[in-house]
């Protein structure tokens, strides 16, 4: 393949998005050497104080590669590699159920050597891209229901999540998947009738799940989960406007998922709180980038996508520092780009592959006036 046509394959990637994207992973791995050695003193087996660090460069650069390959893809490429994902992340979630390894009441994970998969990472932006595709197809006038074969993938990702148990997930899915259910063209009528049933789910699952339920409890009263968001909050506290300082942050010694549920408090501590509005605000470009060019694309398909998987970024984002500011209950999603996570870094790199894939400037892509504001920007 000649120089020329490789370099065709990349050709017309949004660029804000991708270094707002690169620029989340660096600050990732900046405060995975600074809380790696605070990790490894509550982990008696591993003796390397920068153990998570360099787990971290390895993921990010395999996350990279990830990232390079999908947004190679067309938009019909996007279309069938999410379908072959979505397909996998179903089956690896039954499999979850039979093979996966418990932690902390919990059943997520396949080990796989040192290495432990989550395939509900996977299958947030799969399931956001295919079910984008479906609506968009019954609205051209497609002969299938693609609205009820996208309630069907919907209902079976959520039982399978909920066995497991992964509440914070659902949520996620169930949120994003209602946006796009609205941003299709469904009725309030509809979308209120369909809030109502969320409700009446998540009080379903309070009641049935002590899982769910002492999480919830925890946060509205005192318990562990009550005094791990109390200690991130005084290291955000301790960190003042500039910060503690590379390295000299001491709160973190304290908390157990320093490294990853918690890391938004370690920056926080360490380079204050100018460092932290400014995390925020690349989750707000990221998100404001991406929906921007989502009203331009002129693909329903494309649109709908774009405009999921940019929620999905944010609402992440908004839940993990939530927790972090104690205005959430603990859900052990991590922070996009940033937390320390394997299977969360390769999939949200997947997620920002189809991103970059689905808004490039192609022939067709964007409407005529709109094409010109992109080019000129």
């Amino acid at each position: 393949m000649s120089t020329r046509r490789k370099a065709g394959l990349w050709s017309g990637l949004d660029r804000p998005i991708l270094v707002i994207v690169i620029f989340l992973m660096a600050i990732g791995i900046v405060l995975a050497f600074a809380a790696s050695p605070a990790a490894v003193e509550r982990a008696a087996w591993i003796d390397d104080p920068f153990y998570y660090l360099y787990r971290q460069l390895f993921f990010a650069g395999m996350g990279l590669a990830i990232l390079a390959f999908v947004s190679a893809l067309s938009v019909t490429g996007v279309r069938r590699f999410a379908g072959l994902a979505l397909v996998g992340a179903l089956i690896a979630l039954v499999l979850v159920l039979i093979v996966g390894a418990d932690v902390k009441g919990a059943t997520r994970w396949i080990r796989l050597g040192t290495f432990s998969l989550q395939p509900s990472e996977f299958l947030k932006p799969a399931f956001v891209v295919i079910a984008a595709w479906l609506f968009a197809e019954e609205d051209r006038g497609a002969p299938a229901p693609g609205r009820l074969i996208a309630f069907g993938f919907y209902g079976l990702s959520v039982l399978l999540l909920m066995l497991q148990p992964d509440f914070g997930q659902t949520v996620l899915i169930s949120l994003v998947f209602g946006a796009l259910l609205w941003a299709g063209g469904l009725s309030w009528l509809h979308t209120t009738i369909l809030g109502v049933l969320a409700v009446i789910g998540g009080g379903g699952a309070y009641l049935a799940l002590p899982h769910v339920r002492d999480r919830i409890l925890d946060f509205i009263g005192p318990g562990g989960e009550r005094t791990q968001t109390e200690t991130a909050l005084d290291a955000m506290s301790r960190g003042g406007v500039w910060g503690a300082g590379p390295g000299e942050g001491q709160v973190k010694h304290l908390l157990p998922e320093a490294h990853t549920d918690f890391v938004f408090s370690v920056a926080a501590e360490e380079y204050g709180l100018i460092a932290s509005l400014a995390i925020i605000g690349l989750y707000a470009l990221l998100f404001a980038r991406a929906w921007m060019l989502s009203l331009r694309l002129t693909d329903p398909f494309a649109q709908l996508a774009t405009s999921g998987l940019a929620l999905l970024f944010a609402l992440q984002a908004l839940v993990n520092i939530g927790v972090n500011l104690d205005i959430a209950p603990p859900t052990g999603m991590t922070l996009p780009f940033i937390s320390y996570g394997g299977s969360s870094m390769l999939a949200l790199c997947f997620s920002a592959g189809l991103l970059l894939a689905l808004t490039r400037r192609r022939p067709g892509a964007y409407a005529h006036r709109a094409r010109q504001g992109a080019l000129s920007a």
